[in-house]
């Protein structure tokens, strides 16, 4: 075997499609924009379909799917039915802010493109587990965007922002973890809502008699904590 030369070794992007959804309810005119942040290895039909509950609550509601496809070898669902991931760790930090902060520019791209069409007086991130970090993620990068953070079964990495999380103090922010959650313990989340009320967010954590599957209980949870913070049902 002849003497092998590498000539040229390098990256190169690769773009996909990725689907997103809006829907407006209510009377026309401003009002809040909520965005939809499922979890790992679901989709945004599959998504939309849990958070029917939230339809009611007068706002635009912004689902988008994740972009990285989870390979199903169930031969039957096409690939448009396949889960998603929002982004790759490998349990390095390094790799972990690398991959949120490409799938935030991701989501601020999204938010750029149809915020033009309608009036928005606020904007709130519903996050559950991987969606959850990703929101948390985002919500504390983006932090001029957000007014209301939710986050199910997750936990906001502060130690990403530390020495830069006062300038994100408005937010509100909602924690709800299940009891029996043996997938994302709930005691870190905890601390991390703990720390940030110190800091002087309004901040709230609340544990749900659940498991780490979204339920209606946490949605039901989500819905009257956005009521009781200025948002409206559809007349």
């Amino acid at each position: 075997m002849g003497a092998k030369e590498v000539l040229i070794s390098g990256k190169s992007s690769f773009k996909i499609e990725v689907p997103y959804k809006l829907v407006e309810t209510g009377a026309k005119g401003k009002k809040p924009l909520i965005v939809y942040l499922h979890g790992y290895n679901q989709n945004l039909v599959y998504f939309e379909k849990k958070m029917e509950e939230m339809l009611d609550v007068r706002a635009y509601h912004l689902f988008i799917q994740a972009p990285y496809p989870i390979y199903n070898k169930n031969r039957e669902r096409t690939v448009a039915q396949w889960g998603r991931a929002w982004y790759l760790y490998d349990g390095r930090q390094d790799q972990f802010v690398k991959s949120m902060e490409r799938a935030s520019q991701f989501i601020q791209d999204t938010l750029d493109s149809v915020s033009g069409a309608i009036e928005i007086n606020r904007y709130c991130i519903f996050g559950y587990s991987m969606g959850g970090y990703l929101g948390g993620y985002f919500a504390f990068s983006r932090w001029k965007y957000i007014s209301d953070l939710i986050v199910v079964g997750g936990r906001i990495k502060t130690e990403v922002f530390e020495g830069k999380r006062a300038r994100a103090s408005h937010i509100n922010v909602l924690a709800l973890h299940g009891k029996k959650d043996d997938s994302v313990l709930a005691e870190p989340q905890k601390k991390e809502i703990s720390l940030l009320a110190k800091e002087g967010f309004s901040a709230e954590f609340r544990v749900i008699d659940e498991g780490h599957r979204l339920t209606t209980e946490y949605v039901s949870e989500a819905r009257q904590w956005l009521l009781q913070n200025g948002y409206f049902l559809v007349d």
